[in-house]
């Protein structure tokens, strides 16, 4: 049976660069890999034939060889063979002597060469929510926290053996957290059953964290909240998270911020907004009333015959943001307010004055006058 094209067997273009060819063999190598599918032949062989393809394309060599002359151009080269073939000298031991650099998370590492010292596990990133009123948000604040924790054990220092005594290198693995085993023809590396990736063992375990290396504490912590943050930004604190088990590498500490809702403004991104309610008298008259901001009072003139829902800017009074830039501004609303609890010769005043408004013949009310001829013509269009 004929092969199948090298290109194809990757899933990739003639054109394609180093990486492309190598990213496409990690991934297809993990798919594949006997260790994941114990006991599917096909699978064993679908590997073979994917570590064939990459061992010729990705020799510079190889790969022109075989883009001039197909399978006949490498073939021939020593101990390749087409895996299997009569007199192949294939090594199985070998092909896994470059794989380690590819798709180490398989194996945890190449054939020993480059194998990290897996000493201690790392401890978890803790995340803690702060509710901050809008003022604090706006100016920046310093606050100070409570947390309850894993933190480094203060008897052993962390290493969770005891006061004078210190963890050992593992036996079985040689204090690389790692073992090699032989899974039919494949050699492959797994995490120490001894030690169980750590590399050390503790003989004599700290009486205080039992060798966990860390022990319940609640510590204080100053925040500094910078000027400008909102709700969902976080504060990264770095090395207040959890301590790591038998000396491994501490969390981290975010911080996540939260405004809480403000009697007078509403934020929008940099902006405040704000409603201000104002008398009919004011609207139709014209004057000046104060509105507030966070940096103290301002004057709002509000021309003559203001309508309900206009929207006075001022620039430059809202919010710097956390990452630099202008600042925003602050949006106030007017709310024309319609009197309430009049008495008898307040009321008296009104109908008059509603009355001399209907005398003029003029229309005093624009938007109402728009607005029931929209309605008019809204039934007109219901009829046909």
């Amino acid at each position: 049976m004929s092969k199948r094209d090298f290109y194809e067997v990757l899933g990739v273009d003639k054109t394609a660069s180093d990486a492309e060819l190598k990213k496409a063999y990690r991934r297809l190598a993990m798919k594949y890999h006997p260790d994941r599918n114990a006991g599917d032949k096909e699978s064993e062989e679908q590997f073979k034939t994917i570590k064939e393809a990459y061992d010729v394309l990705s020799n510079s060599q190889r790969r022109t060889a075989y883009d001039q002359f197909g399978h006949a151009g490498v073939d021939q080269a020593a101990g390749f063979g087409g895996f299997g073939g009569a007199g192949a000298g294939f090594n199985f031991e070998d092909m896994f002597g470059d794989i380690g650099d590819v798709f180490g998370d398989i194996f945890g590492g190449g054939r020993g060469r480059g194998a990290r010292q897996a000493h201690g596990q790392p401890g978890a990133d803790l995340r803690y929510s702060m509710s901050i009123p809008l003022e604090e948000a706006v100016k920046g604040v310093t606050k100070k926290i409570n947390i309850t924790t894993f933190a480094v054990c203060e008897e052993c220092g962390g290493s969770g053996a005891k006061k004078g005594s210190s963890p050992m290198s593992c036996s079985q693995c040689g204090g690389t957290g790692q073992v090699r085993m032989r899974q039919g023809m494949f050699i492959v590396q797994q995490t120490c059953p001894a030690c169980h990736g750590r590399g050390q063992m503790i003989s004599d375990p700290c009486a205080v964290c039992s060798g966990q290396g860390r022990a319940r504490k609640t510590k204080t912590l100053s925040v500094k909240i910078p000027a400008g943050v909102d709700s969902g930004d976080r504060i990264r604190l770095s090395g207040e998270g959890e301590a790591g088990l038998q000396g491994g590498s501490t969390g981290d500490l975010y911080v996540e911020v939260q405004v809480a809702p403000h009697s007078l403004f509403t934020r929008r991104a940099n902006d405040l907004y704000c409603d201000v309610p104002i008398s009919f008298v004011t609207a139709a008259l014209g004057g000046e009333i104060e509105t507030p901001t966070l940096e103290g009072r301002l004057k709002l003139k509000v021309p003559p015959e203001t309508q309900t829902g206009k929207v006075f800017r001022f620039r430059g009074k809202g919010v710097k943001p956390v990452r630099g830039g202008a600042k925003g501004d602050i949006l106030c609303r007017v709310i024309v307010e319609t009197p309430v609890q009049l008495n008898k010769q307040q009321k008296f005043f009104l109908d008059d004055f509603a009355q001399s408004l209907a005398k003029d013949n003029i229309d005093h009310s624009p938007k109402s006058g728009s607005w029931l001829n929209n309605v008019k013509q809204f039934f007109d269009k219901l009829k046909t």
